[in-house]
């Protein structure tokens, strides 16, 4: 039998030994969560409770695999037989024996992202929805998913999506059921269908309901504070007989409530199991005492919460510092200079990270990196200049600038609906392989060869290159992509990809930027160079240059922990978001992502506040340090002012 006394501390062990009925476990950042679940397993075990009836449900089935892995350490492999894995695993197996129930047959395929898009689109197609400012695939395929997650019809999230686009509601709903009624033809579910078919199955059938009540004697579920409201009513429902349900889980590191986490399900636990047991974990493993006073005093200004105080077992270092700086440009020269400075002190770069609140954020600072020749990747894979949008801008001043430039020719046409690549590559044939955006005798050739609707789409595109070079805007490229954002692209980005208010946050950030090159040409040749050397760093995925700083949303920094850490635009209307601070809630939120971005720090933490920020236009506006970073007691933080430190 473990001797827990010698493994775990007081708050774990009463987690893990705690006996019969419902259990919160509000694990503060850094105390042992993971550890705490792997041993709770491993005592319900050895204590004789059979693993077949053990149900762990986590939102990776990696983290199952990696809890499991090391509770078979402890108590042999008799862990195999537990069952684990994320809801849609659970949900799959349980449908893969009952999903006659559901109208399914039990051998149904699951689409992948690609393959449910496709049959959107057939869909589309099949309802002859043609007109221009229809929502593409992958905007619909967000609808129904943002809807499913929620578990509404898809009707209560369309109005706040597509306000920019001319469509009919009814419309989108059409194409909804129609999806839904050719997924049951062709019998497969896509990745929210297991979920919500998973509920179905559990919800409306009593005698498969009372059968898994029977089989889970004890329910343990990770994240809790992630869990959407199908995931929660599916919890609840499971655990309805056995009442052994341990949710473990942090109302503080609650920040995915845009992908449909309800912050209501662990904050009301106790009022739907009144007589739950509540054992909090405040003890940290990870952070200096100083990065952990600072998380403290911003998370304290959320009254409505679980109020926990992370405490420190580890010695004393330096307090954080509070850079406030002069502009981007300055906070991007201080970025570099500190990572050179703990680089030559023996600090590899991959122990280092910056983070942000939002892509569009690290723009400045991913060209910097790039010129001061820095290894860094980003978490997503895709620096800012590589993801879609960003690209259809670049492809826009490519066409503008480099008349023999076919692959940004190809794309920038290819936005047009119903012209496909091969239609293209006709066309740029026929222009005789160059197509010069300052001729107009070119620009009117290659009208003449459309036909008139497309013509008519094409239009502003054509404007938007006529101004450009009638009114010199080489020399003011923000704007020449506020030209084209505003009488093409904000449309088509509508239509087109989901999150567009995210995207055109990226594409003001563009303008911006551009602005402080000498020129268009300029600009480009910058972000050419600096793609190329971004190309260098998948060498990373082949186990080579693994040293590298990283960049990273805090969203996606979340489970994350690195020696150093940056914070980047620590400003109001950036972190926090105004937009985020327009909605109900959005302060709590907003100071739980601050939250978790300084428990990401182990042992040093800088903050950093430009006065100063670049408008489009060339022009500036000035930025107040967030409230984050104000309301600290100044004993707290060490604040340094400009580039001296």
């Amino acid at each position: 039998m473990t001797d827990y006394t010698q493994i775990l501390n007081e708050e774990q062990r009463a987690a893990v030994m705690a006996g019969e009925g419902p259990l919160l476990v509000l694990a503060a950042a850094g105390t042992g969560k993971t550890h705490t679940l792997v041993y709770r397993v491993a005592y319900l075990i050895e204590n004789g409770v059979n693993p077949g009836s053990i149900l762990l449900l986590t939102f990776t089935n990696r983290a199952a695999r990696e809890m499991l892995e090391r509770a078979r350490i402890v108590c042999g492999d008799a862990v195999g037989s537990v069952w684990s894995g994320t809801f849609h695993h659970i949900c799959n197996r349980m449908l893969r024996r009952f999903s006659e129930r559901v109208g399914y047959p039990n051998d149904f395929s699951i689409l992948d992202r690609d393959d449910s898009r496709s049959l959107i689109d057939q869909c589309v197609k099949n309802l002859n929805l043609t007109s221009k400012d229809f929502p593409k695939k992958d905007v619909l395929a967000s609808l129904f998913s943002n809807a499913a997650s929620r578990n509404v019809p898809v009707e209560e999230v369309i109005e706040a999506s597509l306000d920019s686009l001319k469509v009919d509601i009814d419309d989108i709903v059409r194409v909804a059921e129609a999806y839904a009624a050719r997924k049951v033809e062709v019998r497969a579910m896509d990745f929210d269908d297991l979920l919500l078919n998973g509920l179905r199955l559990i919800s409306e059938h009593k005698e498969i309901r009372e059968h898994y009540q029977e089989r889970f004697a004890h329910i343990l579920v990770d994240e809790y504070q992630d869990t959407n409201g199908p995931q929660s009513q599916l919890v609840d429902l499971l655990a309805a007989k056995c009442r052994n349900i341990m949710a473990v889980g942090d109302d503080f590191q609650c920040i995915y409530s845009w992908r449909g986490a309800d912050f209501r399900n662990i904050m009301e636990f106790p009022k739907r199991y009144p007589d739950c047991t509540v054992i909090k974990l405040e003890q940290n493993y990870r952070s200096v005492p100083e990065i952990l006073s600072v998380a403290n005093t911003c998370i304290a200004g959320n009254p409505e919460q679980f109020q926990k105080v992370l405490r420190a077992t580890r010695p004393a270092r330096v307090k954080p510092r509070t850079m406030y700086l002069r502009d981007g440009q300055e906070q991007a020269e201080a970025v570099i200079r500190m990572i050179n400075r703990y680089h030559a002190d023996g600090c590899p770069y991959s122990d280092m990270a910056i983070l942000y609140r939002a892509h569009f954020h690290s723009i400045e600072l991913q060209v910097a990196l790039g010129r001061m020749g820095i290894p860094h990747r980003i978490t997503s894979g895709l620096g800012v200049f590589e993801q879609a949008h960003v690209k259809d801008v670049l492809a826009f001043l490519r066409v503008c600038t480099q008349p023999g430039d076919s692959i940004s020719f190809s794309r920038l046409l290819g936005m047009l609906r119903g012209v496909g690549p091969k239609t293209v590559e006709a066309w740029w044939s026929k222009l005789g392989g160059h197509f010069d955006s300052a001729n107009p005798a070119h620009r009117a050739a290659l009208i003449n060869l459309m036909r008139p609707a497309i013509a008519e789409a094409w239009r502003p595109v054509n404007d938007a290159l006529t101004a450009y070079h009638e009114e010199n805007l080489g020399t003011n490229g923000g704007a020449a992509i506020r030209l084209f954002y505003e009488t093409f692209y904000e449309v088509y980005m509508a239509r087109t990809y989901e999150s567009p208010e995210r995207r055109a946050e990226d594409i003001q950030e563009l303008e911006s930027q551009i602005s402080k090159a000498s020129n268009v040409v300029a600009f480009l040749s910058d972000v050419a160079l600096l793609t190329n050397v971004d190309h260098q760093y998948a060498r990373r995925e082949r186990g080579e240059d693994d040293d590298a700083v990283q960049l990273s949303t805090v969203h996606q920094a979340k489970g994350l922990e690195w020696p150093v850490v940056f914070v980047i635009w620590a400003v109001e209307g950036m972190f926090p978001s105004g937009r985020t601070m327009e909605e109900s809630g959005g302060d709590a939120e907003e100071r739980r992502l601050f939250y978790v971005a300084v428990t990401r720090a182990r042992d040093e933490l800088v903050l950093l506040a430009p006065e100063l920020r670049t408008t489009r236009d060339g022009g500036y506006f000035f930025c107040k340090p967030s409230r984050f970073i104000k309301e600290l007691p100044r004993h707290l933080i060490t604040e340094t002012y400009g580039r001296r430190f």
